[in-house]
């Protein structure tokens, strides 16, 4: 192989999961490629375990990275047990003698998306990189074990480039069907960096925190990415946008409250005053407000949408309103219909999370 700056990797299959920082119990997917899920997949192919892979890490995390989000894909969850015939502990960390069980979470995943990702490095470690894809120690999959690549992931010979924004637009845009017609416009994410002429972030840079300082125990550090949006011609060129195509319409997002917005957070903190800084539920210290609905979330709410609840209490009835695929109008937590429903997933969380612990500090052939 020629000796290239530039990695070229399709990213393509029945299901991919790039996690963020979501709760153990409901594990929710980025809408992109994340660098900690990449390197991942490195490590992977060079046959790296978690613990071997912290020799690497510093190396790897060196490596720019550009995502191009040819297809959104579509949200999915997954009813997901883990740890059949476990012992379950007790909320305080003991284990239950004699008691078998599986924990249950919930899994989303992209059903059906296509990224185009491109590393930048020493040319040396993208042949190395290259040299792994091309023949992996291990399966590589797309986040999850779960979902392995429909397409071969060298779809494109290695080149050097000297940015990512270029290296990204001299890929043609792939259709899936001869007939498809290509959309007018994608996204990409690319990571920043300080340069002389613009040594500090841009205001509309994301934070993403997917830079994995260990794999064993996780532990993540910040980057920077810029989203640009590029536009595609009737042929599949990409180009840099210069005004996006007026009929291009994002992958729609889920219902969420902006809580950088400044009405939001005076609606919060009239809350919390409201509750006296009690969780309505439990009446521990209230740390978050839940919506109630998401009718006028981002900036829009009354304080009588919200509710006080302690962390615990928060994540309990997060978790029912997923499992149930509720929509605009969430669960009310003073409402007595919801009392059993809430006190059981509490229970379940507690005794989810002292396992967590006890996986942490065993050997794995200890907890298993």
């Amino acid at each position: 192989m020629t000796e290239a700056n530039t990695l070229f990797l399709r990213l393509e299959g029945p299901l991919q999961a790039w996690g963020d920082t979501s709760k153990f119990v409901i594990r929710r997917t980025m809408d992109a490629p994340t660098k900690s899920g990449l390197l991942g997949l490195l490590c992977c192919a060079m046959g790296l375990s978690r613990q071997a892979a912290r020799e690497r890490l510093l190396e790897l995390n060196g490596l720019a990275m550009g995502v191009r989000i040819d297809r959104h894909g579509t949200r999915w969850w997954d009813y997901h047990t883990v740890g059949a015939g476990i012992g379950m502990t007790t909320a305080g960390g003991g284990l239950k003698t004699g008691a078998q069980g599986t924990l249950i979470t919930r899994r989303e995943y992209l059903a059906d998306a296509s990224f185009l990702v491109v590393l930048q490095g020493d040319a040396k470690l993208i042949n190395d990189i290259a040299a792994a894809i091309a023949s992996p120690k291990w399966p590589v999959f797309l986040g999850r074990k779960s979902c392995p690549p429909s397409r071969p992931l060298l779809e494109h010979q290695a080149e050097d480039f000297p940015d990512l924004l270029s290296a990204i637009t001299s890929v043609q845009y792939r259709r899936r069907l001869y007939k498809d017609k290509p959309p007018q416009a994608v996204d990409c994410l690319l990571d920043w960096a300080p340069t002389p002429e613009q040594p500090v972030a841009p205001d509309d840079a994301l934070i993403w925190y997917d830079v994995p300082v260990t794999f064993d125990p996780p532990a993540h550090a910040p980057r920077f990415v810029i989203r640009k949006t590029l536009s595609v011609g009737a042929d599949g060129e990409v180009s840099i946008a210069g005004n996006p195509a007026q009929n291009y319409t994002p992958s729609p997002q889920r219902p969420r409250a902006d809580y950088g917005n400044t009405e939001y957070q005076k609606r919060r903190k009239e809350r919390l005053d409201h509750d006296h800084s009690l969780c309505v539920f439990c009446k521990s210290p209230a740390t978050t407000v839940q919506h109630v609905t998401y009718r006028h979330a981002g900036g829009n709410e009354s304080i009588n949408e919200l509710r006080s609840l302690c962390r615990l209490c928060h994540d309990a009835v997060t978790m029912i309103e997923y499992g149930l695929g509720m929509g605009l109008d969430r669960i009310n937590p003073e409402e007595k219909r919801w009392r059993e429903k809430i006190m059981e997933k509490r229970a379940e969380i507690i005794n989810f999370r002292s396992l967590e612990t006890r996986r942490r500090r065993l050997a794995a052939e200890e907890v298993e």
